[in-house]
């Protein structure tokens, strides 16, 4: 009984030195520092960029305009329609012009009655007459009186002429003195008649060229108001020609970037009408102030080349630029890691990761941009093994390739 107990005292203190030898073990495995964490490095590189803002524009054409005649009458013929090209100058359509020859002629008979009554012929109208018949009768008759009267101011004294008979032709004269005035008066007051009769004359022409209605610029016709037989009054619309080449490119910009949008901007433009196609295009005018409504900036450019596939009235979308020659720090794609909605980069600095939360910018070429304030040109940044790192994590570096 004795040598059972003694046996199990010895498996009891085995056991118990076992245990004490494992635990010893566990401890030292605890307190080993973990191996550094391989990872592949890249230097960050300084860049200049080409900043741009994306927006959204519109075409518009170059001109656009509803032609509209300024007499009145009816409709005898238009000769273009909907869609047709139509060069500046062209007849596109035509007024009943009876009435306004009619009018043309009546005025310019009234003229030639004015030029007879001055004595001059047609033709003759620019040049104003020195004299008439009626002035020249008047200086005639003046002269006469004027003789008679200074003959009867010598024989007065004499006492050949009475004093009755000198005051007589004395008023004589001064009366063919008030004559000769009034002829010239008269002359004058037929030409001030004649001049207005040639304005009158001017605007008979006029509205008769104006039953004719010209295409003002090149372009085509988007809008056909009017049929011929149709009697229409001054200033009714009869067709609208818009002008296509060069278009016009509107586009708002965020009142966030209209400090960096001056003319001489240059943007490009994408269309879902040409995919895969880009446009290029010029500021060419700003509007003086900002839209009150959403606080954002007119601005239009004119496209720098044609292309059939571009059309007024599309949507387009728009990559502004807002500077040219901006610097910045670009990083390799890898070195940034997106988790639960954060952004982080790691920084290699003597031999340990420091972690970044970043906002990452514009992408090019493998490249991405990252905020200059957290990491320096040529500064290494981990870009393999990201995801094991964390803040002051020890590292072993080996260049990437």
């Amino acid at each position: 009984m004795t040598s059972r107990i003694h046996t199990l005292v010895l498996i009891a203190v085995v056991a118990v030195l076992a245990g004490c030898g494992h635990g010893k073990s566990e401890v030292q495995a605890a307190s080993k520092t973990p191996d550094p964490i391989a990872v592949k490095v890249a230097a960050a590189e300084g860049r200049t960029l080409e900043r741009t803002i994306s927006v959204t524009g519109s075409l518009n054409p170059d001109e656009t305009v509803t032609i509209s005649p300024e007499v009145a009458g009816r409709v005898i013929s238009i000769t273009t329609d909907f869609g047709r090209t139509v060069r500046k100058g062209q007849v596109v359509a035509q007024i009943e012009r009876t009435e306004y020859q009619i009018q043309l002629d009546r005025t310019r008979g009234a003229l030639n009655q004015a030029l007879a009554r001055l004595g001059m012929k047609p033709g003759e109208e620019n040049t104003p007459p020195k004299s008439t018949a009626a002035v020249r009768q008047a200086q005639a008759q003046l002269e006469d009186a004027r003789f008679k009267f200074e003959s009867a101011a010598r024989l007065v004294k004499s006492g050949d002429v009475s004093q009755e008979r000198f005051t007589e032709l004395e008023k004589a004269y001064h009366a063919r003195q008030a004559a000769l005035d009034a002829a010239n008066d008269d002359l004058r007051t037929m030409w001030t008649s004649m001049e207005s009769l040639k304005a009158d004359v001017r605007l008979a022409e006029k509205r008769l060229n104006d039953t004719i209605i010209r295409a003002p610029f090149d372009g085509a016709i988007m809008q056909k108001h009017v049929s011929p037989g149709q009697y229409i009054k001054e200033n009714t619309p009869v067709l609208t020609i818009v002008k296509a080449n060069p278009l016009r490119l509107r586009v708002e910009v965020p009142e966030s970037a209209t400090w960096n949008v001056k003319i001489g901007t240059p943007l490009s433009f994408t269309t879902d009408a040409a995919p895969g196609q880009k446009f290029h295009a010029t500021v060419r005018e700003l509007n003086p102030s900002l839209d009150s409504k959403n606080r954002s900036l007119t601005a239009e450019a004119r496209l720098v080349e044609g292309d059939a596939r571009l059309r007024p009235g599309m949507f387009v979308q728009v990559l502004l630029v807002t500077e040219l020659a901006s610097k910045a720090v670009m990083v390799p794609k890898q070195a940034l890691y997106d988790v639960a909605g954060l952004t982080k980069l790691f920084a290699i600095r003597n031999g340990r990761a420091v972690e970044y939360h970043i906002a990452p910018g514009r992408e090019d070429g493998g490249w991405i941009e990252v905020p200059r304030e957290q990491v320096q040109p040529g500064e290494l940044v981990a870009v393999s093994n990201v995801p094991m790192l964390v803040n002051n994590s020890e590292v072993r570096t080996s260049p990437a390739r």
